[in-house]
């Protein structure tokens, strides 16, 4: 890592929970800056209905919330 970004990281580390949270969204959004959004969003499209269909058909099954959120809780997601 440079020097810069070393500083960057202990000044950032300052911030709040929410500015830290605000810049990270933006720090992700550039790295994606090159993808066409009318792509990205066909791909997330495709990839939704293919696990709709997954579900529908019985090749996956899901899990129920309460059950999801009862393993995060006890750290075993």
């Amino acid at each position: 890592m440079s020097d810069q970004a070393d500083k960057l990281k202990a000044q950032l580390g300052l911030l709040s929970f929410e500015d830290r949270a605000e810049l990270t969204l933006y720090l992700l959004a550039s790295l994606d800056e090159d993808d066409d959004p009318a792509e990205v969003a066909a791909a997330w499209d495709a990839e939704l209905a293919k696990r709709m269909e997954e579900m529908e058909t019985g090749k996956v099954e899901g899990i129920p919330a309460e059950v999801v959120f009862e393993r995060i809780r006890r750290g075993l997601a």
